[in-house]
């Protein structure tokens, strides 16, 4: 910690002389942010990363060489593309399957993610009492560890899952394992991220101006030209960023490969299996690593490509009045078509996930238990031990490893969404040398398998000067850097949309710069805070690969207990506890939407009419 506060104060001071000569327009604070955030990748994010990549460039006996990583990297399992051959069709390379499902991930998850917020902020939003459950419904599937979401599509589409079996009764199909392999994986990937495109997206439809889209309606634009002309360019922003964030969280996802993916294998598991299998080579698991990066690096810049140039401002300092245009009657439809029945299927999941920790055994004997719950939650309130008083003793197996994920998860999220949105108005408020290479820096983690992140950290603080390994802290930043991602692409998307007019009118009015993000743009904001805090906080409370290797005895997390259940076969224990854990973490949401409140924009409440009719 000696090392890491001398960093710091080193930092500080080559910022304050900085600024003195001139550098970042002689603002203290902007130049210790740009440091100190710079210096935070490079040690939390670039060293370790590089460190475990460097494996690739060695051969098994330690010695550096080149012809190692393209030997390697030049696998037939890698690029082979021996499923478009039709005559003797075979399995593809495992890179093309992970960019095929990136893509495809990346795709599904926009849609129904815009499809959501339209429907939330366009339809739903002039009825009160739909709008909060089609929210909750919306959200249901991020506070959800992985797991559960596959179980349950197990349970629903497995070889023994209902649909099967009704298959076999109705029509005498007989049941098979058509659900596991690619379907499987992008269903469960399309439910695992469409609510992080939703809540971004969110923010973006509620930014659009009013005024924009009247002013067509002023020129003889019907409602269907408004919004293909006006309002849907204007998401632009949004659209990037969520695609951005799902092609790359589905290329690093774990969980849901490893349980739906049946022999469709992807770079993440790879990955795991050449670290965790009996053949252990890192050298192996560094070069996909290399390859996932490449595909991330791609990717970033295309969408770089895509929004240069082009202004996306709707939110100024000045007044808007405007009522937001009500979706044009075909858009509304398909809205509609889309979003209800993925509601419907939502439910229909999670029904049967909930209900395994409510029965005995599931498959055998559906007698309706709370033994589970006992078993993981029991507590007793009395004397014990000789004391004088009465307490309580936390007797459950589970009340340690909830503890600890909560309390870790509580750290972790407010600073890693203040950090995200401080580098989000670094990138987006303030230009310097080397700013796309820091842009990428804070994305990197999201481009790294989980594994990869949590031996990387190994390797890299386990010895002086930054020795971590097997305390709380090094779990903390875990979760820190591998979360930053989403509030640096949230914190983009909005200021993509916000006048740099406010800024500088605070700075004319003798504001500072930290009194204009606390007074000026943290309010316009709150959509993007709101999706960086509960993103943070939720990933921190299910995620699985990025910390199986830091967990120990003392610091054991709430994921690391479901599997350890789930792997002895106690399912209902496992459900039990995913039930208590999403219970948690919608309070948690509930608390934090409650703290942070909801954006104002000075714009007239819409009135309450009826849409029957409307074209």
């Amino acid at each position: 910690m000696l090392f890491l506060l001398s960093i710091a104060l080193a930092v500080f001071v080559v910022s304050y002389l900085l600024a003195k000569r001139g550098w970042f327009k002689g603002d203290v604070f902007v130049a210790s942010a740009v440091l100190g955030c710079t210096a935070l990748l490079i040690i939390f994010i670039a060293y370790p990363v590089g460190k475990s990549l460097m494996g690739a460039l060695y051969t098994e006996d330690g010695a550096f060489s080149l012809m190692a990583l393209i030997e390697r990297g030049a696998s037939e399992r890698i690029w082979g593309l021996g499923c478009l051959n039709l005559a003797t069709p075979s399995r593809c390379g495992v890179a093309w399957n992970t960019l095929y499902l990136g893509l495809l991930t990346a795709s599904g998850t926009v849609l129904m993610g815009t499809v959501l917020a339209l429907l939330a902020e366009r339809h739903v939003a002039k009825n009160s009492k739909l709008q909060k459950p089609m929210q909750l419904l919306s959200m249901l599937p991020i506070i959800t560890p992985p797991f559960v979401v596959g179980l349950g599509l197990i349970l629903l589409f497995g070889r023994a899952g209902v649909v099967n079996q009704l298959l076999e009764y109705v029509f005498g199909i007989e049941p098979s394992r058509w659900f596991y392999g690619v379907l499987g994986v992008w269903i469960a990937q399309m439910f695992a991220f469409t609510p992080i495109a939703y809540m971004m997206m969110r923010g973006v439809v509620q930014g659009v101006s009013p005024s924009l889209e009247e002013a067509a309606q002023s020129l003889r634009a019907n409602r269907a030209q408004t919004f293909y002309s006006v309002t849907l360019p204007l998401l632009k922003p949004g659209l990037a960023n969520a695609f951005l964030v799902g092609f790359i969280e589905s290329m690093a996802d774990f969980g849901n490969p490893i349980i739906v993916g049946g022999q469709f294998n992807v770079l993440s598991t790879e990955i795991f299996f050449a670290i965790v299998g009996a053949q252990y080579d890192q050298g192996r698991a560094a070069t996909l690593a290399l390859i996932l990066t490449g595909f991330a690096l791609v990717v970033f810049a295309a969408q770089r490509a895509f929004l240069a140039k082009q202004n996306f401002t709707t939110l100024t300092g000045k007044g808007d009045a405007g009522l937001p245009v009500s979706l044009p009657a075909g858009v509304r439809r398909t809205v509609l078509g889309l979003a209800v029945p993925w509601l419907m299927f939502t439910i229909v999941i999670y029904l049967f996930a909930f209900a395994g920790g409510f029965v005995k055994t599931w498959g055998r004997d559906y007698s309706l238990t709370l033994a589970h719950f006992k078993t993981a939650f029991d507590f007793e309130w009395g004397t014990f031990g000789g004391a004088t008083s009465s307490s309580i003793v936390w007797a459950g197996t589970a009340w340690n490893s909830l503890f600890t994920t909560v309390k870790l998860a509580a750290i972790a999220s407010p600073i890693t969404a203040v950090l995200g949105l401080l580098i989000a108005w670094l990138l987006a408020r303030t230009t310097f040398k080397g700013q796309s290479l820091f842009e990428f820096a804070a994305l990197l983690a999201f481009a790294i398998p989980g594994t990869v992140l949590g031996v990387s950290y190994i390797l890299a603080f386990n010895v002086p000067p930054i020795e971590l390994t097997g305390t709380a802290t090094i779990i903390v930043l875990c979760f820190m850097f591998r979360n930053l991602p989403v509030g640096v692409r949230a914190g983009t998307a909005a200021f993509k949309q916000m006048d740099k007019s406010l800024d500088e009118a605070s700075l004319m009015l003798r504001g500072n710069t930290l009194q204009t993000l606390r007074y000026v743009v943290l309010p316009l904001l709150k959509p993007a805070l709101i999706a960086a805090l509960i993103y943070s906080f939720v990933r921190a409370m299910t995620t699985v690969s990025a910390v199986i290797f830091l967990v120990t005895a003392e610091n054991e997390l709430a994921t690391t207990y479901i599997i350890g259940r789930a792997g002895n076969g106690d399912y209902g224990v496992a459900l039990a506890y995913c039930t208590m854990l999403m219970l948690c973490m919608g309070l948690a949401i509930g608390l934090i939407q409650f703290l942070v409140g909801e954006r104002k924009l000075g714009r007239r409440a819409p009135a309450l009419v009826s849409t029957q009719g409307m074209t």
